[in-house]
C-alpha cells in the first residue's frame, strides 16, 4: 500500500488576494512510468497546504520542502514525496509545501508564495508540541524556484506581506536553518532564472522590485545557518545565483555550506543524480548532524 500523507490547510478560509477566484487544480503526469514512479507537475493552485511525512522514529527535526517548477507548476514528486521520504529515514518529519503560483490571478501576486510559507511555518510552529516537534529546530529547503520561495522567507521573514488571520499568526516565520538546492535567487538579468523572473515580476520589472524580490540583496544580519548545493553545469539556473547568494552571506558573516560540483546539471534531486553531484545527500546528512540534530 502506498504511503498517503496527511494534507494540512494552510488559511481558515480564502488564502488573502484569492478571494473570490475560482481555480480548477490540474495535476500534470509526466512519468513515462507512473505505477513505478510519479512526476506529477501541479499548477492552478487555489488552496496551498501541506502533506505531512512523517518519520518512523522522529527526533524532533521538522522540514518545510518547497518543490521547484519555475513559478509555473510544482514539481511535487521528485523535488517533493522523494526528497520527504529520505529526509524521513533521518528521522526528520518533512511538511511538502503547495504554494499558490504569481501567474494564477491572485492580488500582490509577487508575494502569493512569501504568504504562504510565512504561513506554513507559522502553522507548524504553533502546533509543535501536539506533533511532538523541537520549536527551535524548524527549517526549510527548497529546490529551484523553490529555494527562491526559501530564500525569500529567509531573508523576509519578518515581512508584513498579509494581515494576521488569527492566532497562528502570532508565531515566528523565522527558519532555524535553510537548505537550497539548485536554487533562483536573483532576478537582475543576465543571471536571472528567465521563466521564474517574468512569471514573479511581469515583463518589465522596476528597479525596487528587482532589488526586493533578489534575494542576494536582501541578505542581513541575524539570519539562519544556509546549506546550498549545485552543479556548475546548471543550463537553466545560473551557479551564480548561489554563488552571489553565498557571497552574501559571507559579508554578513553568517553560517554557510555551499558544495558546486563539476556535473549534475538543473533539477537532479535525488532520482537524477549521477556521478559527484550524488554525493550532496551524505554532505547533507552530515552539516544536519553537527548543525541540527543535537538540541541546543
Amino acid at each position: 500500500m502506498s504511503y498517503l500523507p496527511e494534507r494540512i490547510r494552510l488559511w481558515p478560509a480564502d488564502a488573502p488576494g484569492s478571494e473570490g477566484l475560482e481555480l480548477f487544480e490540474c495535476i500534470e503526469e509526466r512519468s513515462p512510468d507512473p505505477d513505478n514512479y510519479g512526476d506529477r507537475a501541479i499548477s492552478s493552485v487555489q488552496i496551498p497546504e501541506l502533506s505531512v511525512w512523517r518519520a518512523k522514529r522522529p527526533n524532533g527535526v521538522s522540514i518545510i520542502l518547497a518543490p521547484g517548477g519555475g513559478y509555473r507548476r510544482i514539481v511535487v514528486d521528485k523535488e517533493g514525496s522523494d526528497i520527504a521520504r529520505w529526509l524521513n529515514d533521518l528521522g526528520i518529519t518533512v511538511f511538502v509545501l503547495k504554494y499558490r503560483l504569481p501567474g494564477e490571478g491572485h492580488a500582490q501576486k509577487s508575494d502569493v508564495p512569501l504568504q504562504d510559507v510565512q504561513r506554513a511555518l507559522r502553522l507548524v510552529r504553533s502546533h509543535a508540541a501536539t506533533w511532538g516537534l523541537d520549536p527551535a529546530r524548524m527549517g526549510v529547503m527548497g529546490c529551484s524556484a523553490g529555494g527562491h520561495v526559501m530564500a525569500s522567507l529567509a531573508t523576509r521573514h519578518a515581512a508584513q506581506v498579509y494581515a494576521a488571520v488569527d492566532h497562528v499568526d502570532q508565531q515566528s516565520a523565522r527558519p532555524d536553518f535553510v537548505i537550497l538546492l539548485y536554487p533562483v535567487i536573483t532576478m537582475r538579468l543576465p543571471f536571472a532564472h528567465q521563466g521564474s523572473r517574468l512569471a514573479l515580476l511581469g515583463d518589465d520589472p522596476d528597479e525596487g522590485a528587482l532589488a526586493l524580490y533578489s534575494c542576494e540583496a536582501q541578505v542581513s544580519a541575524g539570519m539562519p545557518p544556509h546549506f546550498i548545493s549545485l552543479a556548475n553545469d546548471d543550463a537553466s539556473v545560473p551557479a551564480e545565483n548561489s554563488i552571489s547568494y553565498y557571497h552574501a552571506l559571507r559579508r554578513h558573516k553568517l553560517s554557510v555550506q555551499l558544495h558546486v560540483f563539476e556535473q549534475g546539471g538543473h533539477g537532479h534531486a535525488i532520482r537524477h543524480a549521477t556521478g559527484p553531484v550524488t554525493a550532496w545527500t551524505a554532505l547533507l546528512e552530515a552539516w544536519l548532524t553537527t548543525r541540527v540534530f543535537e538540541p541546543s
